[in-house]
């Protein structure tokens, strides 16, 4: 097997994209994990992966910084949430936790 290291440089302007992406995804992962917490706390029933990328659209309108970054990412941190409870559920990890920058 070979493996290969590229290593970027990425200008100032793309720097600031990056770490507006990584931003904004880690702000949907928390709005995420709050609401399927206290949705789970209130009704004693989780939240579906496909109820919450519904949630992004609104949270768009709320929020107009959120626009500026790709849906795919923030719909790929909802997707890596749900994976994490799957994790949990299964036994194989802990609880997910709120990411700080």
């Amino acid at each position: 097997m070979k493996a290969v290291k590229v290593r970027i440089y990425p200008s100032i302007e793309q720097q600031s994209h990056l770490v507006q992406a990584f931003g904004c995804a880690r702000w949907v992962w928390n709005q995420s994990l709050a609401t399927m917490s206290q949705t789970y706390k209130e009704t004693g029933k989780g939240l579906s992966t496909f109820i919450m990328k519904k949630q992004i659209p609104v949270w768009k309108v709320e929020h107009e910084w959120l626009k500026e970054c790709y849906s795919q990412c923030l719909q790929s941190s909802v997707l890596n949430l749900s994976q994490a409870f799957i994790n949990f559920f299964d036994g194989r990890t802990q609880y997910p936790t709120f990411k700080k920058p």
